[in-house]
């Protein structure tokens, strides 16, 4: 059914299912459309709700990376792409009067007033969405790490953690797949996935949590783009048929691996935990304001 692509990190480079990222998107938005009509049902408004906005993201998430998949964009056309999804977001914080300040560590809180509805939720949804879909390219890498951050985020987000009951579920059931070297998400899943943070944090009002959570996803986009636009180089991981390394710094995976051969889930492992220490130091910072 799904396509098969083979796995280079692998002995023999055997041939695994891609695209699985789909389910993630069906599941996720099936339960969210029900979650909006069980709160809709009876009422004569028809009026956005976090459920609502949180589906449409996901849906054009996983269609912006099925798209790519297809056509295999360019990262100047598809890293625009997300600016799109930010519709539903601006029309709900609008109309929800979300809070227009972002307390930023060291410099406090910051009122973007008006332009937080134009300038500061595109860029949240466009640099979320980009930066989770870079880091990639191991098995369990953009599923595990994802889902860790989607748990820090739940377990400070009070009702709104119902939001991603099911997606968090579909998630762990494909990490644990994917960790596996039995299937690959594909781009749809990790902009899904991306988009899913980005759509969270804005709906919660966690926008703090979710920089914090990011800085990791944020340094490997950051070396990569430097490399590929001062050095036109690009990050690559050498296999010897057991251990990944590499004999230069130009993503977060080569400067894991730079001349320090290590097993691919040990590789995954290592990033995982650096996401996990993130993300721990975000809920701490999250804590504190309470």
């Amino acid at each position: 059914m799904f396509p098969r692509v083979p796995d280079y990190h692998k002995p023999n480079k055997p041939l695994v299912p891609n695209g699985l990222g789909v389910t993630y998107v069906l599941a996720s938005v099936t339960y969210l459309f029900f979650l909006h009509w069980l709160k809709s049902a009876g009422e004569a408004s028809t009026n956005v709700s976090p459920a609502l906005t949180l589906a449409a993201c996901i849906l054009f998430g996983g269609f912006m990376g099925l798209l790519d998949d297809w056509m295999d964009l360019r990262w100047r056309y598809k890293s625009l792409f997300p600016l799109m999804a930010a519709i539903p977001l601006i029309s709900l914080a609008t109309r929800l009067g979300l809070r227009t300040s972002i307390t930023i560590p060291i410099f406090g809180a910051v009122d973007f007033g008006v332009y937080y509805y134009f300038v500061v939720i595109p860029l949240i949804v466009t640099v979320t969405t980009n930066t989770v879909n870079q880091l990639g390219g191991l098995n369990g890498l953009e599923t595990i790490c994802p889902a860790i951050i989607m748990m820090g985020m739940m377990a400070i987000s009070g009702s709104n953690a119902i939001l991603l009951y099911v997606p968090l579920i579909t998630l762990l059931l494909l990490a644990s797949l994917n960790f596996q070297g039995r299937i690959f998400i594909g781009n749809t899943g990790s902009f899904a996935l991306g988009m899913t943070l980005a759509a969270f944090a804005i709906i919660s009002d966690m926008k703090s949590t979710l920089l914090i959570s990011l800085s990791l996803y944020v340094f490997n986009s950051s070396v990569i783009l430097l490399n590929h636009f001062f050095f036109k180089t690009k990050a690559s991981v050498s296999f010897d048929g057991e251990k990944l390394f590499s004999d230069h710094v130009r993503s977060m995976i080569t400067l894991v691996t730079y001349h320090h051969p290590l097993t691919e889930r040990r590789v995954v492992v290592v990033i995982s935990l650096l996401v996990a220490a993130s993300t721990s130091a975000a809920l701490m910072f999250q804590w504190l304001l309470l």
